[in-house]
């Protein structure tokens, strides 16, 4: 999984997989879509207003946390 975040136009785009061909986008609400084949996988989430969903607003950061180690890995730290 690889998390690639623009702060130009405040959009971050969540990469599940390499994206193939057929990658269908389907658009969920005003700021979010979603990369899907057709059969069914799910290649990419694209947050739009990546600040606000992401709770990064207030010099907060995004933490990927595995809950299987509890090991912590810093994303994104706004500027």
């Amino acid at each position: 999984m690889k998390i690639n975040y623009n702060p130009k136009y405040n959009i971050a785009y969540i990469g599940m997989r390499e994206k193939i061909a057929e990658v269908e986008t389907i658009h969920l609400s005003n700021e979010i879509n979603i990369d899907i084949s057709p059969d069914g996988k799910i290649y990419g989430i694209e947050l739009l207003n990546a600040n606000e969903q992401l709770n990064m607003n207030q010099n907060k950061e995004v933490v990927f946390v595995n809950e299987m180690t509890g090991q912590k890995s810093e994303l994104i730290k706004p500027d």
